[in-house]
């Protein structure tokens, strides 16, 4: 799993938020880190989550490890705010209300099973984020969301219709699946 320092999650949040404070503060500035730590720099998938008093705001992220996490975390921060389809952008008097989460996730691996019981013994709730791909469709889970959904079953059924396709879809032999971990951590460290 990555491992990251306090310091180095500090400076991510603060990145975060104060990318999107410069979207919507006239004068404010981006806080970049200087003297980035190596995994700072390293290519690497992760999600910016937005909270508003407890309540999902907005959440962006990638899970392929395309760009340096610190790129990562500005673009997806901003994207989480402004640019999540399920959620109006973002605005001034929401920013004290707002609590930020990132997860800076571990490559997915392929999940090979033999059928649905082997599939929900090799899963692990709580630590596994999981990829499903069906088809065409495709959807993803970060590992936090075992927290709201604690039943395998109900679990993997809700992502098949985050997907857009039927529950029980993983049990379709054909169905795909792919699980990754994550370090998550959030306001106030």
């Amino acid at each position: 799993m990555v491992d990251i320092t306090k310091e180095d999650q500090a400076a991510l949040l603060r990145l975060a938020r104060s990318a999107i404070e410069a979207e919507l503060i006239k004068g404010a500035k981006v806080r970049r880190p200087k003297n980035l730590a190596p995994v700072m720099k390293e290519k690497r998938g992760c999600f910016v989550t937005l909270h508003k008093k407890g309540t999902l705001r907005g959440c962006i992220g990638n899970i392929e490890p395309v760009k340096p996490l610190v790129s990562c975390v500005e673009e997806n921060a901003l994207n989480a705010a402004f640019c999540d389809p399920r959620f109006a952008s973002l605005v001034k008097e929401e920013l004290e209300d707002i609590n930020i989460e990132i997860s800076v996730l571990s490559v997915p691996q392929q999940l090979y099973f033999e059928d649905a019981d082997d599939l929900k013994k090799k899963i692990k709730p709580g630590i596994h984020g999981v990829i499903l791909s069906s088809n065409f469709h495709k959807s993803t889970f970060l590992p936090q969301v075992w927290n709201q959904l604690p039943d395998i079953e109900v679990f993997l059924n809700h992502l098949c219709l985050k997907a857009g396709t039927e529950k029980g879809c993983w049990k379709n032999k054909e169905t795909r699946i792919h699980t990754y971990e994550a370090r998550f951590f959030s306001e106030p460290l």
